[in-house]
């Protein structure tokens, strides 16, 4: 796996091999069940445990921590959904070892700097997702007088390059009917869940079973707090009455008829996938976001509209929807409006003299 380095904890296996985390000045351990090693819940409770440190920190007028700390005090930060609040988190920590840099000295360049850094550790798409929390955190401190500009405002995202791999590609029909085949048992309810639904992996496995009623899902995106409802599709129906019964308090649920951990779904999903890569039966890239981008082609090719894809993804907004419906293939829709545009045309043409 990856090497993880937090400032101020150690992380080491111990004589039976397993991960431990403690934080070196409070020796205050990491739950690394709760919060896996590398993850934004892990840094996000690193975050939480060196709160003490940072508030020394924070104690120096015009540091960039202390802005940090003024932020995370007030409402537009804690009215953000909680996955939201825990990515902030993870990217703040990742920035502690700058924690000291007087907000006097952030200007474009060292922000692209940043930007720019972080893509070459954490990865394109969180190297751009730092830079934009940057200029949310950065342009909160401009309105209160911390600073006098967005040094972030305005600095464009790092572009993917030409023929680099789709992030979260959608899954072809085939794709889709080999991994429900190959599936096992207890991981078949929840990629179906995810599949037939659009939920994220984290949503469609801590989804409490009285959440399903009258064959109707209602639950809302953990990451955003919009409401998503679903009247359960037929596949999915199906798949979820002949699931082996449980007791535990959530729809899906492990071999073992516990709730799903992050960790153990990810481990199983990742052994199967590659099997099926190596048998053929799927291309390289498959992810279980993956699923999100299919629903939303699936539901464009059927002709549905940017404000319903939305909906039915629980996106606020509709440049998201048009972010995931990207490939859809329209010929079958325009076929037919190009149908009745003739047929339009003809009504409006002049009978001859």
């Amino acid at each position: 796996m990856t090497i993880v380095r937090v400032k101020g904890f150690q992380i080491f296996r111990d004589r039976y091999g397993q991960w431990r985390c403690y934080h070196r000045k409070t020796k205050t351990r990491v739950d690394l069940k709760a919060a896996p090693l590398g993850t934004t819940e892990f840094f996000a409770e690193c975050a939480r445990i060196a709160d003490v440190r940072g508030a020394k920190t924070a104690d120096k007028p015009g540091s960039f921590w202390m802005l940090v700390c003024e932020y995370r005090k007030t409402a537009s930060f804690m009215d953000l959904a909680p996955r939201t609040r825990a990515d902030y988190q993870g990217l703040f920590e990742y920035l502690r070892p700058i924690s000291d840099t007087p907000l006097a000295n952030f200007d474009r360049s060292l922000v692209v700097r940043i930007r720019d850094k972080a893509a070459a550790t954490l990865g394109r798409r969180r190297g751009n997702y730092l830079k934009s929390v940057l200029s949310i955190l950065f342009n909160w401190g401009r309105e209160r007088g911390f600073l006098l500009d967005n040094p972030a405002s305005g600095i464009k995202g790092i572009r993917r390059q030409k023929g680099a791999p789709e992030a979260n590609r959608p899954w072809s029909d085939e794709e889709r009917e080999a991994v429900l085949e190959a599936a096992s048992a207890s991981l078949r309810p929840a990629i179906a869940l995810m599949m037939f639904t659009g939920l994220g992996p984290k949503d469609a496995l801590a989804l409490p079973r009285n959440f399903v009623k009258g064959g109707e899902i209602a639950t809302r995106r953990s990451k955003t707090g919009e409401p998503v409802f679903w009247p359960m599709p037929a596949p999915l129906a199906a798949i979820l009455t002949s699931a082996p019964a449980h007791m535990a308090v959530t729809l899906c649920a492990s071999s073992l008829g516990r709730p799903w951990t992050q960790g153990g779904f990810s481990a199983s999903w990742l052994a199967m996938r590659k099997g099926l890569e190596k048998e053929g039966k799927v291309g390289p890239g498959l992810t279980l976001y993956g699923l999100r981008h299919t629903l939303a082609v699936i539901l464009r090719e059927g002709g549905a509209d940017e404000r319903t894809i939305a909906d039915a993804l629980g996106q606020r907004t509709i440049e998201m929807a048009r972010h995931y419906a990207r490939g859809a293939d329209l010929r079958g829709k325009m076929r037919g409006v190009v149908k009745d545009f003739d047929a339009e045309l003809a009504k409006r043409k002049k009978p001859t003299q």
